[in-house]
């Protein structure tokens, strides 16, 4: 029997507001253990909770771009679990009245677009951190980021594979990282999911018993960690046996899941609506005021650079991967005109001198107008490809524009007919052995001589005007 693999991901995502959801404590990243606290964070008796409005507002900007109805009524509630993390003995989320429904993420897997609906979008709170301290044998907590505000978005079971789950997860990440309300940072936490995964025979409707993997914080890990589950599970089905219903820990070292608990459902938490806490209500103005306040998204980006600037989906999708790559990119375009090669620049020598460096593009020593400029210099012949690769090396070394380096270096290109024919001709004055070859049709001989021509310019000459003119004077002489 054949079996097919059914996943959803639940992706949460810490949000850059400057204080935490429910009190005015710093959510910022870092501090030393237990700085960013109060009250509200430690739940002592009589400290009252109230909602942070930018959090709500970057729950809206989500819920919107990724099409969700955005609720207007909703409210938050407690989710009881014990936990020396959670201070309060529960969790303040979002059970049944969640603030977005009813969405879906778009995403591409190589030239095949795919799209995985979205249950809900709902705010919570995130737990401290437990840190486990083999020197003492002891177990420690630090509770900076508990309260920190959080957006869980929720997947339909409609995700087939590994490969499509890390990429479903890399355009979440692309989306919160436009909406700029995270930072969408894995090894800090800023973006993690759990992975709910089942198999189930081939054309089956019913869902098959579903395990979880939890706090999985790269893209490398959630493949890895499903491909395992998905053996796993495929080996206990094909020997009769039946998938225990559990919470598992993926061992990123052996690279095996392992048990963590039994899975809870939704009972198990003892949901009831926070009395501390009122209704959430969404006027339709709000929606409306944030809807306009939207920046271009990454989907909008690449369908004008692939109608508009001639460009294929992969180079779309590789500058659009990033908004600041994007922007970035049509500075460029603004700077030289020219759509296709401002992307083979910003793709191949831009993108690769940035890695080698160890640079983000924050960090980038070349200015978009610089690049522009040296691309325009390309255009006009003013300086060759091969030059040109050469000058943005020291563009990259310096920060200086390219017309300064191509006038303090001698760079400009030969390109005036004349004066290339004067060293053809000698060229070929000098060399009548080969030159007597290529009139009688060698035409390996053709390179010979460019490669003469090339050198005695000094390689400035123009490479095109070099082949043309050389052909013409082989021409010329032939007909002598």
């Amino acid at each position: 029997m054949e079996f097919e693999t059914v996943i959803g991901l639940e992706v949460h995502v810490q949000l850059s507001t400057k204080s935490k959801i429910f009190c005015n404590a710093s959510a910022a990243y870092g501090g030393e253990p237990n700085e960013y606290i109060d009250p509200v964070t430690l739940g002592l008796p009589g400290a009252l909770p109230v909602t942070n409005r930018r959090a709500v507002e970057f729950a809206i900007m989500l819920g919107l771009a990724t099409h969700c109805e955005i609720r207007r009524f909703n409210r938050f509630a407690r989710k009881h679990y014990f936990y020396p993390d959670l201070p309060k003995g529960y969790q303040i989320s979002q059970f049944d009245e969640p603030i977005c429904e009813r969405g879906h993420v778009d995403f591409y897997m190589g030239e095949t677009k795919r799209t995985v609906g979205l249950k809900r979008i709902h705010m919570e709170e995130d737990a401290g951190k437990n840190i486990h301290d083999s020197r003492t044998a002891a177990s420690l907590v630090d509770l900076n980021r508990a309260g920190v505000p959080l957006l869980e978005i929720v997947s339909e079971p409609e995700i087939r594979s590994p490969a499509e789950a890390a990429a479903y997860l890399r355009a979440v990440r692309q989306l919160v990282r436009y909406l700029e309300v995270s930072d969408g940072n894995m090894e800090e936490g800023s973006l993690r999911c759990d992975a709910n995964i089942s198999l189930r025979p081939v054309g089956e409707l019913k869902f098959g018993t579903r395990t979880e993997i939890k706090n999985l914080n790269s893209f490398k890990f959630v493949e890895r960690a499903l491909e395992y589950e998905i053996a796993r599970q495929y080996a206990i089905l094909k020997a009769g046996n039946q998938v225990v219903q559990q919470t598992l820990l993926f061992d990123s070292e052996a690279g095996t899941t392992r048990p963590m608990r039994s899975k809870e459902e939704s009972a198990d938490y003892r949901y009831f609506p926070d009395p501390d806490l009122p209704p959430v209500i969404v006027e339709e103005s709000w929606v409306h005021d944030v809807k306009g306040r939207l920046p271009r998204l990454p989907a909008e980006w690449a369908n004008e650079l692939v109608s508009e600037h001639g460009l294929s989906l992969y180079d779309a999708t590789v500058l659009t991967a990033e908004r600041a790559f994007v922007e970035y990119y049509h500075q460029v375009v603004a700077a030289c005109g020219n759509s296709k090669a401002a992307c083979n620049w910003v793709t191949s020598e831009f993108f690769g001198a940035l890695n080698k460096a160890g640079l983000d593009l924050s960090q980038t020593p070349v200015k978009a107008v610089d690049l522009g400029e040296l691309i325009k210099l390309v255009d006009d012949e003013t300086i060759s490809g091969k030059m040109a690769k050469s000058v943005f090396e020291e563009m990259f070394a310096t920060s200086k524009p390219p017309s300064t380096i191509v006038q303090e270096k001698g760079l400009k290109q030969l390109s005036n007919d004349d004066d290339i024919l004067a060293v053809i001709r000698k060229e070929f004055d000098s060399n009548p052995g080969q030159l007597a070859g290529y009139l009688g049709g060698n035409d390996r001989l053709h390179g010979f001589f460019v490669g003469l021509v090339m050198k005695a310019t000094g390689g400035s000459a123009n490479p095109k005007k070099v082949n043309d003119l050389i052909r013409q004077e082989a021409t010329a002489r032939k007909s002598a």
